[in-house]
């Protein structure tokens, strides 16, 4: 039997065919809808579906396979497919790839699903993320006290640092929300796809997903300037052209929210740098210096207190002076201690968040040296010992 190598190896004209006939959307009740209720039932974060495996949830930070047989390449188009829309199945042609977003009323309440359906190795591979349909507070994320400070800026950029499911989405999602609660703002988000539907409070929100209520991120920020925003969420920042257009913004008086793939505050620095060449760093450094806000880098770790799934361990650097001058100095090596030397003002780094989280009983003393980056030091800061640093300036 025939096959269509261009767009789906191995799976056959006909079964691909048979599905095709749904790319508007299909109906409300999918197939693969009953993977997504599990996935809620079970207070799981992901769902990870792969050929020659069974479907997989994330619960609780830990990978848990069904109990059911290995998926098959037709079932996986079956499932699949139906899932796209005629825009986002060109997309998935065209690139190997494409995100979007899945809803679906589950026991009277709304779902939404963050969707990345790809190819890999010739066959169809799913993951989607659920995203709550509540928005929790501060308190209800254990972030610490600071992060309330930083939604209260006129003007300036906050990143949230952090690989792929460390909740840098719900953290800027409360963030918002707290705003939301407390001033009387414009707030302005450009996604792809939205994630939060946020309910209105005191401010006026709008939220543009690309794709479907603008054709690309760059015409959305090209009218974000005209639609009199306060506060921006302008999603990730993949490439210089992004990056640049909301630093923009920052610069023009706006609030602006994103989120970077960087492993921990200070050398989230250099991973904006690598987006541009040499030349450009000197004044992309004094950007930064002076508008940048705070830059807070997480990641999830598994709770050891009953009825507490997962919590983050956050580093958080905020742009004072001293910070700000190093970064015009190139000392970006020196930023770790200054953030160690100014807790004071509320900033902490990635050992100070772990001992609080064991101090609290969020987490165990196991879990805090698994990933403590020094752990000589958070043995220190566990017996009450502060590290001294260097001379920073």
């Amino acid at each position: 039997m025939a096959t269509t190598e261009a767009t789906m190896p191995g799976i056959s004209d006909d079964v691909l065919a048979k599905y095709l006939e749904r790319f508007g959307g299909g109906p409300q009740d999918l197939e693969i809808d009953k993977y997504f209720k599990a996935l809620v039932k079970l207070d799981g974060s992901d769902l990870h579906m792969k050929v020659g495996d069974p479907p997989i949830l994330r619960v609780n930070g830990t990978l848990r396979p069904m109990n059911r047989e290995p998926l098959t390449d037709e079932e996986m188009v079956r499932l699949c497919i139906p899932l796209m829309s005629t825009r986002y199945r060109e997309i998935f042609d065209h690139e190997g790839g494409s995100d979007f977003a899945h809803k679906l009323q589950i026991e009277d309440k709304n779902w939404r699903f963050r969707v990345n359906l790809f190819n890999q190795m010739g066959h169809i591979g799913l993951v989607a993320r659920k995203v709550n349909n509540w928005i929790p507070n501060f308190e209800g994320l254990h972030l610490p006290a600071i992060m309330e400070e930083l939604c209260k800026y006129s003007q300036g950029m906050v990143l949230l640092a952090g690989v792929t499911g460390s909740g840098k989405t719900t953290t800027i999602g409360s963030m918002l929300n707290w705003i939301n609660a407390h001033y009387r703002k414009h707030i302005l988000t450009i996604e792809d796809p939205v994630e939060f539907l946020f309910t209105e409070d005191k401010s006026l929100i709008n939220q543009r997903e690309v794709g479907v209520d603008v054709k690309n991120f760059d015409i959305a920020m090209k009218h974000a300037v005209r639609q009199d925003p306060d506060v921006m969420l302008v999603g990730e920042m993949r490439d210089r052209e992004t990056f640049m257009t909301a630093m923009h913004a920052a610069e023009t008086g706006h609030l602006v929210f994103g989120t970077i793939h960087a492993s921990t505050a200070p050398s989230t620095i250099g991973r904006i740098l690598d987006l541009f060449p040499q030349d450009m760093h000197p004044a992309l450094r004094s950007s930064l210096a002076f508008n940048m806000k705070a830059i807070v880098a997480q990641k999830l770790l598994p709770s050891s207190k009953e009825g507490v799934g997962r919590v983050p361990t956050v580093e958080v650097m905020t742009f004072n002076p001293t910070i700000r001058k190093l970064i015009l100095e190139e000392k970006d090596e020196k930023l770790p201690d200054a953030i160690r030397m100014c807790a004071n003002e509320g900033m902490q780094d990635f050992t100070l968040s772990l001992k609080d989280l064991v101090d609290q009983e969020l987490i165990s003393r196991e879990t805090a040296f698994e990933v403590a980056p020094n752990p000589d030091s958070l043995k220190m800061a566990l017996k009450g010992i502060s590290v001294s640093s260097p001379g920073i300036l």
